[in-house]
Order: structure tokens, then sequence, then C-alpha cells
């Protein structure tokens, strides 16, 4: 079956997301243009992780231009997006890898979100196919965004991952509605 690939060169828009309450949330990534939605599911970390990644990327475009590129230092204010994720949410499938470039010609970033595929430990051909064979690949989200549209998605994305659960003023971790076991106080109450 050929690869399923969701392609937006420019979306209207492309935000992080979630779906329910802290500590229980899904987090998304979606994109849309011309009433063409397309979510795709993954973790917390990967949402920091891209969004951490995105800014670095920006930030030695700028560097390495000296500032003469259009590449935005921050996000624009007119830009910012904080309107929830368009319902309703339905995921087209679960991220596995991503990717990151910039792509010079057009000064372009490009996101490439791609589904999250089972090896079979056998080291099934058929599957070792599907890393090396574009054309019958697992499906992808792959998004074109300008300089400010991408600075615009790392500081809600930034701000997703951060607006969860409080954390426990004595291990950092989350604290849990239903209560919290805190590993730093050794099992005392204080």
């Amino acid at each position: 079956m050929p690869r399923q690939v969701f392609f937006y060169d420019p979306p209207e828009r492309f935000v992080a997301g979630t779906v329910g309450e802290p500590g229980q949330r899904a987090f998304y990534l979606q994109a849309s243009a011309r009433g063409r939605v397309t979510s795709v599911l993954l973790e917390k970390s990967q949402v920091a992780a891209l969004a951490e990644r995105v800014e670095e990327l920006l930030d030695e475009v700028v560097r390495r231009s000296g500032g003469s590129t259009a590449v935005p230092a921050v996000a624009p204010a007119e830009l910012i997006d904080s309107a929830p994720l368009d319902q309703p949410v339905m995921e087209e499938f679960r991220v596995g890898t991503m990717a990151l470039a910039w792509d010079e010609s057009i000064d372009r970033l490009i996101v490439e979100a791609q589904a999250l595929i089972e090896v079979d430990p056998e080291g099934n051909p058929d599957e070792q196919d599907l890393f090396e064979d574009d054309e019958n690949g697992p499906p992808m989200l792959r998004v074109r965004l300008s300089g400010a549209m991408a600075r615009v998605f790392a500081k809600r994305a930034l701000e997703l991952v951060s607006a969860g659960r409080p954390p426990c003023p004595f291990c950092s971790l989350p604290l849990d509605p239903q209560g919290h076991v805190c590993p730093r106080q050794n099992g005392y109450r204080r």
C-alpha cells in the first residue's frame, strides 16, 4: 500500500494541543489548511523535544545569517494562536519518529512526524523495507513553516508542556490530585 503523506505547505494553522485533564492529557500535533485537518497523537516528551529543537534550529539560522534572515528572534505577538484544537480530534496515527530541517532555498522549516511502526524482533525483511522505501513507508505528516510560524508553534508547545500538574516542591515530580507519594520524604510525613 502506498505511503500516506499529509502535506501542508504552508498550513493555515499548525499547533500542539491536548485533550483531557492534566495528568490524563493526550497530546496532539494538528495541521490545517483549506478545510482539511490532520491530527496525530504523540507523547508529552515528544512535544517538548520538538519545541526545544525548533527553537534551537531557528536560533542557529539567525546566528548563521548574522541577523539578516526573516526568522524573528521571538514569536510575533500578532501570530500567537491560543485557540483549542479543531474538533473533533480524529487521530490519523501515533507518532514514532520526527525530523526537522531548514530549507535555505525557501526559508522554511520542515517538520516531519512519521507513524510509529512495530518491527518484528525476528527482523522480517518486509518490515525493514518500511525504513528504506519512501513510497511504501508508514504514514507521515509533513509541514513547511515560515520562521515566524515556527516560533509561534514552539512558544505554544513549550507553554502547553509546562501547563500540566504543578510540581512537588521537594522532588519536582507532578503532584497528583488523588495524592502524591514523594520519594524525597522517604515515607515520612512533615
